[in-house]
């Protein structure tokens, strides 16, 4: 359990950590290099000379196939348009299809990108060879697809297949659509909303799916969706070449996940990590957390920034090289912290699939670390805005209740008439309420009526703090009412009493102070009182 979860513990619902978006490429091991490809065409295909046709030929057999496959399985394939969100056009498709609980491809994209190909060109010089050509790589501009896929086992991917040689391709996966799967497999209730599980039945279940996913589940889905949607190769050829892919991590991102309880503390916890980052998090400290030591020669980024996303949600960045560890509040009880890197090399790490677990741990640990000095610096008090916002008045349906102000002497006896109820079951009956303040203060019938307790009482109930027996007219404290009349009680006569006549009308002698732990506590409150008051006199 890390330094974070310890201290918020009682305000946290449940903690989990996984990854996110996780970006792959896949090579092709036998066409990756110009001389594989002129082998394959003059060993393999048998053409004797390497000509753009020949390899143009492949590109417009495969773009062929791509129309009929949509088109013989009935599946909208469209080209992309400047400026809309893709996965946000997909979506329609993509719930019809969760709807049916079916799987495959769903939607097609075609877009015009930058992508590695090959160059030919004639040799300046002649040469023993005829058919010889000189084959460079170069990036240029031709049609990608983009297969939008519900996977079994991944839930919803993307596929981006290049129609050049040499086909490279890049997967688009999310953790947890994959943890989704596999809890609705195995009948474990969750609310998830987004990219974010905000409620579950068995919290070990969830981080044990997250930690199942593995480079052989991946890899055995990546190689089943490459042969049915990847360029087509005959047996001969397949067999000729032994052709496979090599998959790399492009990029990756992993999140430690703290869901709470209640939507109070978690923007007040986000502002203030924001504040004290910016100012605590220094070049060494980042270095730090990200497990490296500072020096003259480290290239690339070490700062902090905060940015506004497209949905207006702040978010807090500490970029260090290639990568950036991000944390943001959304769905007002969820806060992320999210490692994203697009060069696994800033960490020592390689770049295969294969070596996944070695990021997951990785990553982890600098999570875990990131989470435990914020826990440090965030180990403050913090403001709750508790009688600022009972004070405002609140609407429920048709019905507007007024605020209820700290200094309400009426509230305060009523409180205090209301902690003393224990022996009262089943409530307090109006009357007998009214009765109980009359007599504990000495008030007449005219200082305090009847109509002017209940709506006393009106208020209360619109603010969740009394509640009736059942259908009676019978009042009692609810669990928040007995604190906010502890608190209501404790500020007047325990805290603010004392405080207030130390302050302006008596200083006790700390010589000659009983020994009491109760009178200790005052007059450290007391002497921090006056340190603010010096501090603020100074600034």
């Amino acid at each position: 359990m890390d330094v974070f979860t310890k201290l918020f513990g009682n305000l946290l619902a449940f903690v989990y950590h996984c990854f996110d978006r996780i970006v792959i490429h896949g090579y092709l091991s036998a066409l990756s290099r110009p001389e594989q490809v002129v082998h394959f065409v003059r060993k393999v295909v048998g053409v004797p000379v390497v000509s753009k046709e020949i390899l143009s030929q492949r590109t417009a057999d495969y773009q062929n196939w791509v129309e009929a496959y949509a088109r013989n399985h009935h599946i909208p394939i469209e080209w992309a348009e400047k400026g809309v969100r893709k996965e946000d056009h997909v979506l329609p498709w993509l719930r019809q299809i969760t709807n049916k609980d079916t799987y495959g491809v769903y939607f097609i994209f075609k877009s015009m990108e930058q992508g590695s190909t090959f160059r030919i060109s004639m040799p300046k010089y002649p040469t023993k060879d005829p058919h010889y050509r000189i084959l460079a790589r170069q990036r240029s501009r031709f049609t990608h697809y983009y297969f939008y896929i519900r996977d079994e086992t991944l839930g919803p991917m993307v596929m981006r297949v290049a129609s050049f040689f040499p086909f490279q391709t890049t997967y688009y996966l999310n953790g947890h659509s994959f943890i989704e799967q596999e809890l609705n497999r195995a009948q474990v209730g969750f609310r998830k909303n987004d990219n974010a599980f905000l409620a579950v039945d068995d919290v070990a279940a969830l981080q044990a799916t997250a930690d199942r996913l593995s480079p052989e589940i991946i890899r055995k889905r990546l190689d089943y969706w490459t042969f049915v949607l990847g360029p087509k190769f005959s047996a001969k050829e397949r067999s000729a070449l032994n052709l496979s892919r090599f998959y790399a991590i492009a990029q990756i991102e992993y999140c430690r996940n703290f869901i709470f309880r209640r939507n109070f503390p978690i923007h007040k916890l986000f502002e203030r990590s924001c504040e004290l980052g910016l100012w605590r998090l220094t070049a060494d400290k980042i270095a730090t957390i990200f497990g490296k030591r500072l020096n003259r020669r480290m290239r690339g980024k070490l700062a902090t920034v905060i940015d506004q996303i497209e949905h207006g949600h702040h978010v807090f960045r500490a970029y260090f090289k290639s990568a950036v560890l991000r944390q943001y509040e959304k769905f007002a009880t969820f806060l992320r912290n999210e490692l994203c890197s697009n060069n696994l090399t800033d960490f020592g790490l390689r770049k295969g699939l294969d070596h996944l677990d070695a990021v997951r741990q990785t990553f982890q640990t600098i999570t875990s670390r990131f989470a435990g000095y914020q826990a440090q610096w965030l180990n403050v008090h913090v403001d709750f805005p508790l009688l600022q916002r009972i004070a405002l008045p609140i609407t429920i349906g048709s019905v507007r209740y007024p605020g209820i102000k700290i200094h309400d002497v009426r509230v305060i006896r009523l409180f205090e008439v209301l902690l003393h109820g224990g022996t009262h079951v089943g409530g307090w009956t109006a009357k007998q309420i009214h009765q109980a303040v009359l007599t504990t203060f000495h008030l007449s019938d005219k200082a305090y009526g009847l109509n002017q307790l209940r709506y006393d009482l009106r208020k209360l109930k619109g603010h969740g703090l009394i509640e009736r027996d059942g259908s009676r007219y019978a009042y009692r404290l609810t669990a928040k009412g007995v604190q906010v009349a502890l608190l209501f009680l404790f500020f007047h006569k325990r805290l603010c009493g004392p405080l207030a006549n130390s302050r302006f009308h008596h200083q006790p002698d700390l010589k000659h102070r009983p020994n009491s732990q109760l009178e200790a506590a005052y007059h450290r409150a007391d002497k921090a009182i006056q340190n603010i008051v010096d501090v603020l006199a100074a600034a």
